[in-house]
């Protein structure tokens, strides 16, 4: 895991699929371009939503793990 001067942190803990996805786009939408969302889920399919998703737009997937239970990711806006 790389430090990351987090601009947003989102915690989708708890929501199903697709909403963690939902969320992080609402919140990527509110931030400038090069700034980082960090997002905290724990539904399991949001592992290949969140892949997708950035493999398909202009956002970059930094960096995703898993901590405690929860899967995180880091997004820099694109």
């Amino acid at each position: 895991m790389t430090d990351y001067a987090i601009d947003q942190q989102l915690d989708a803990s708890g929501l199903h699929c697709p909403l963690p996805l939902l969320k992080a786009k609402q919140a990527l939408n509110h931030l400038h371009p090069g700034q980082i969302l960090r997002v905290i889920a724990t539904d399991a399919g949001s592992v290949r939503d969140f892949k997708a998703y950035t493999d398909q737009s202009d956002h970059c997937l930094l960096e995703s793990f898993t901590e405690q239970g929860s899967y995180i990711y880091i997004i820099r806006r694109g």
